[in-house]
């Protein structure tokens, strides 16, 4: 296994100890088996689950700064799983690393031991299974491969826009989930909207828009001959399963990994 540092800083977020428990239990049961381990930040607070958009804001983006200083400080890349959490943890990082006005402010009201300046290297779940495990070392950990599943990727907004901090993956045509599903041999599913906005957070204001947009989703990946949806966001799963056509079930992309590894009765323990 190349370059896989054994041990990462890991941020749940407030879902994964709620409502996406599998979400979680599944990752850190799947990490144990491919040899690293997610070691949870302590103290750790909801990063506020959306990205600022007043430029002068600077109150809710200092516990993703706390975050992000205790990895620092203890030498670890920070992994994170939930979409919305990543995408705001990432956001913060690089207001860190380059807009001076927050970057001082924030270190002035926090008073940390030394200024945090966007040192540390955020990486999402997926990007550790790319990138330091490797797909085709993950495709060798595969005990029971997903084969004749027919599955499609669904990113959703957060994870891949605005594409040039996030840096993710292509905004426009990514490939990350579908080779995932290559790697734990199940079929990938490209269809056109899987990466267009289910309209999760407009879902309790717009219930209607919110329900058109998760069943043009769901609709087209079944017309696409998907069997079944798999995400890393909790705000997208429980608008494509709640508002959605019903046409095929959508599960977290952590308990097919979790099922293709052979530990996922262990994880539900």
């Amino acid at each position: 296994m190349t370059g896989v540092a054994m041990k990462y800083s890991y941020y749940p977020g407030c879902t994964l100890r709620t409502k996406a428990k599998d979400l979680d239990a599944y990752a850190r049961a799947s990490a144990k088996a491919l040899g690293f381990e997610l070691e949870e930040i302590e103290n750790w607070q909801c990063c506020g689950g959306v990205y600022p958009l007043g430029s002068d804001e600077i109150a809710t983006k200092l516990s993703s700064v706390r975050a992000l200083n205790e990895a620092k400080e203890k030498g670890q890349d920070l992994v994170t799983l939930c979409s919305a959490c990543h995408h705001v943890i990432k956001r913060v990082n690089d207001d860190m690393r380059n807009v001076e006005d927050i970057r001082t402010r924030a270190n002035n009201y926090m008073q940390l031991d030394e200024p945090y300046a966007g040192e540390t290297n955020v990486l999402h779940y997926l990007e550790v299974l790319r990138d330091r495990v490797g797909f085709d070392e993950l495709k060798k950990k595969v005990v029971n491969p997903l084969k004749g599943r027919k599955i499609g990727a669904y990113y959703g907004c957060l994870l891949l826009r605005p594409s040039t901090v996030l840096a993710f993956d292509d905004p426009e045509n990514p490939q990350i989930i579908e080779d995932f599903i290559r790697a734990i041999g199940a079929e990938p599913v490209v269809y056109p909207y899987r990466n267009e906005c289910c309209g999760g957070y407009i879902s309790l204001k717009e219930k209607e828009m919110s329900g058109r947009m998760s069943c043009n989703i769901v609709d087209s990946a079944a017309g696409a001959g998907a069997e079944m949806l798999i995400t890393a966001c909790p705000l997208c799963m429980y608008n494509l399963n709640k508002s959605g056509s019903g046409k095929i079930p959508v599960y977290y992309f952590t308990e097919l990994l979790a099922e293709a590894l052979g530990v996922k009765e262990e994880a539900l323990k």
